[in-house]
């Protein structure tokens, strides 16, 4: 029993290897989204963890580092496609929503990145739900690059069938509460999520699989595991 147990454990817990890709000077996202085709795998934001919820919209991401910072694009395919929340830390969970959860030093204590459609950003800090240190509008406006393909204008609900692609550019320094932080040699922890609360088709996905009754993306406990080379 205890073998069968291990071997269900190593299962549910994925190991990606983010790659290391060199550039010289100050790559843009024309630059970040052509390197990552070349020469990162996509993964997938496949796990479907609730059986109230069978919506399953495909969800691919590529990450990789450079120059100590993390490049991340998302590839969505979706039905529906919702961007009412403009402002930082605004509920942008509600609308059609990509996110990393990212524990740098694999000691519990995690960002929640979460980006809507049109780049609109929460986020925050600590090692639970209930304990959350939100990062300052400025920082998260004058930090991390972003740019989404739908562009950055609010919109209500479309339906029909949609396609979009997503592009972050986060320096390690907006780990603030790790300063001085190098990416390269970190073995840290980390799940991503796709999610749309309030569209007609509400769904819950994961990169790494969640053993919960209800929905609930902040729990660490059920993170992946990321080795950046």
């Amino acid at each position: 029993m205890d073998k069968e147990l291990r071997a269900e454990e190593i299962t549910r817990n994925k190991t990606l290897k983010v790659k290391e890709i060199e550039f010289e000077g100050i790559a843009d996202f024309q630059d970040v989204s052509r390197l990552l085709d070349e020469k990162v795998e996509t993964h997938f934001v496949d796990v479907l963890n609730w059986a109230d919820f069978p919506y399953q919209p495909k969800v691919g991401f590529k990450i990789a580092h450079c120059n100590n910072q993390i490049w991340l694009k998302y590839e969505v395919e979706e039905e529906n496609i919702l961007a009412e929340r403009t402002e930082p830390n605004s509920y942008v969970f509600k609308d059609s929503c990509v996110e990393f959860f990212f524990d740098p030093m694999a000691d519990g204590n995690y960002y929640n990145f979460e980006f809507n459609c049109i780049g609109t950003t929460l986020l925050a800090y600590g090692p639970h739900r209930k304990t959350r240190k939100y990062a300052t509008p400025d920082i998260i406006e004058d930090v991390i690059k972003i740019e989404s393909s739908l562009g950055a204008q609010s919109f209500a609900e479309k339906t029909g069938g949609h396609t979009w692609e997503m592009i972050t550019i986060l320096p390690a320094e907006i780990l603030t509460h790790n300063p001085g932080i190098q990416l390269k040699g970190l073995k840290s922890r980390a799940n991503f999520y796709k999610c749309a609360d309030d569209t007609s088709k509400k769904h819950y996905l994961s990169w790494n699989p969640i053993d919960t009754k209800k929905p609930d993306f902040h729990r660490p406990e059920f993170f992946g595991e990321l080795i950046f080379e």
